[in-house]
């Protein structure tokens, strides 16, 4: 019963086969590979971004690090979402990469903020040599709330943050859970006119995989020098590609977020029966819901693994309500759910 994170999954089967085929015999390093410059032309494709600049990388912090840090200047303001990744969870990793940099954090229901929000952000930063001046924008979708981002509204925000001569950031540790759940595909992503944007694989089957996409292709020498100067180009890239070819193959990646969006689902309709306050909407693979603090008792005693948010201790006042985020992956089977539920009743 881990629902603790999607990072805690197992890896899909079909990525271990492609890491073994690539495991035959001898390939140049670096990402001098064979398979490595195809998966940078599937991912093009799949995205229909025929002259984007990408690496792969390991890590979802390095991954947006460094797509941030192509976007913004070392004297530069990246808005985004005060629940954002990038600002409550990667421990000022942006602002390392970028050799500066300032996040400024904009409110908005459900993780997300309206372009009006934005603009109206925008209008009251100080302007002038002593401030930070605005250089991006950072979206995550899925939010950190477990919400997908309509394509319309992704649209509405670049347009407002284009017109202010700002670039924008996605991103997409979910990515993938939050296109099924929007039911939209990459290259309606793109279409929106973001500008750089990450592709995760980790937290849907993958050991160890994320795509930084850049829109512009002179940025591609920019983010390679990056990623080799952070510590980031693997020597044996193609590792990374290998697990990057079993996600693309006959659409890997969609099956697996189908898989953990569906199951997220039928947990949250078990845990409202049981009577859970749901406090964001359920799009994706993460629920976010309130439970009297007896039921995370008996959850816990049981052995579930999850995090209760924000945090708080279990012991104290058996009815007092206490929020917990539960996230699904693709592996999560209807016996975990339904172990979980069972304990909820007392």
């Amino acid at each position: 019963m881990n629902f603790a994170s999607d990072n805690s999954g197992p890896t899909h089967p079909k990525v271990w086969e492609a890491l073994t085929r690539a495991d035959a015999g001898y390939a140049m390093p670096y990402g001098n590979d064979p398979l490595s410059g195809d998966i940078a032309n599937r991912l093009r494709a799949l995205f229909d971004a025929p002259d984007a600049a990408i690496v792969l990388a390991a890590t979802g912090t390095a991954a947006n690090s460094l797509a941030l840090a192509c976007l913004c200047p070392p004297w530069g303001r990246i808005y985004c979402h005060d629940d954002a990744h990038i600002e409550q969870d990667e421990c000022g990793a942006p602002e390392f990469f970028i050799g500066g940099g300032k996040l400024t954090l904009i409110s908005g229901p459900d993780g997300q903020f309206s372009a009006q929000t934005l603009s109206d952000a925008l209008a009251a930063t100080a302007s002038g040599v002593h401030s930070a001046a605005p250089a991006a924008v950072s979206l995550s979708n899925l939010s950190e709330a477990g919400t997908y981002w309509p394509l319309d509204e992704i649209t509405a925000v670049v347009e407002i943050a284009h017109a202010a001569g700002l670039t924008v950031h996605l991103d997409g540790a979910r990515l993938s859970n939050a296109m099924v759940a929007g039911g939209y595909t990459p290259a309606q992503v793109m279409a929106t006119g973001i500008d750089a944007l990450v592709f995760g694989g980790t937290k849907n089957g993958l050991p160890g995989v994320e795509a930084v996409i850049l829109r512009d292709p002179a940025k591609q020498q920019e983010l390679e020098r990056r990623r080799k100067r952070a510590g980031h180009l693997f020597s044996k890239h193609r590792y990374l590609a290998a697990q990057m070819d079993a996600y693309l193959t006959d659409d890997l990646w969609h099956d697996l977020a189908t898989a953990a969006n569906d199951a997220a689902a039928r947990f949250a309709d078990g845990l409202r029966d049981a009577g859970a306050e749901m406090m964001f909407p359920v799009q994706g693979n993460q629920i976010f819901c309130r439970l009297p603090r007896a039921a995370h008792q008996r959850a816990t005693a049981a052995g579930a693994q999850y995090y209760l948010t924000p945090d708080a201790p279990l012991e104290g006042d058996a009815h007092e309500m206490l929020g917990a985020r539960l996230v699904c992956n693709w592996a999560t089977t209807q016996e975990q759910i339904d172990a979980f539920l069972s304990t909820l009743k007392g």
